[in-house]
């Protein structure tokens, strides 16, 4: 699956949020890149639900097409349909891991997804879209623990607070998924019924 893999910070700086987390680069010029960025903005409806739509597909690092078909999915399901679609896009493999605080950003959890570190109920699993479940059991591979990442991983995890709907045990590198999150446990700057309305138009 294809991905964005240009400059973060000047995305973050467009949308006005940090999407990468501790961006020292964007707490340093936090105003919109280019000769006219800081330039005042015309507000407009439509503006501000692409906004939203970038800010939740940029900080998950989902194509437009990838982007789309979970908002489709999240309409399918019952329940609201921002809240179906935030947990969709928080319950993929990549950001549990970088939530658990094995990872250091949500590109750094699809690497390490990618290259196959990870075992989900003891199945090896390689793809950073993949839903994990409430129960679901998230393991380091064995032959990867003494990784440099891993060991970082270990040391460093007390800085990293985990959502209540995990658990990480960093001494295992082990997470526990203890149930699909609600939308008060998803920390993100979005506000998703701006998304449904930028999606139910078209």
């Amino acid at each position: 699956m294809a991905r964005y893999t240009g400059p973060m910070t000047k995305k973050s700086r467009r949308l006005g949020v940090d999407l990468v987390g501790e961006d020292k680069a964007f707490e340093k010029r936090p105003y919109a890149p280019g000769q006219h960025g800081r330039t005042r903005i015309k507000e407009s409806e439509y503006r501000n639900q692409l906004q939203e739509k970038q800010k939740a597909r940029f900080t998950y690092g989902v194509m437009e097409k990838q982007f789309h078909r979970y908002y489709e999915e999240a309409a399918r399901r019952t329940g609201k349909t921002g809240d179906n679609l935030l947990q969709l896009l928080e319950c993929r493999l990549d950001n549990v891991v970088y939530r658990a605080g094995f990872a250091r950003t949500r590109r750094h959890a699809r690497q390490l997804v990618v290259h196959g570190h990870f075992r989900v109920n003891g199945k090896k699993v390689d793809i950073p879209s993949y839903q994990v479940d409430a129960h679901d059991i998230i393991d380091v591979r064995e032959k990867s623990l003494e990784m440099t990442p891993f060991i970082v991983a270990r040391e460093t995890h007390g800085d990293r607070i985990v959502p209540a709907w995990l658990e990480a045990i960093p001494s295992r590198m082990r997470v526990l998924v203890h149930s699909r999150p609600v939308r008060a446990q998803i920390e993100l700057p979005v506000q998703e019924q701006l998304i449904v309305e930028f999606y139910s138009k078209k």
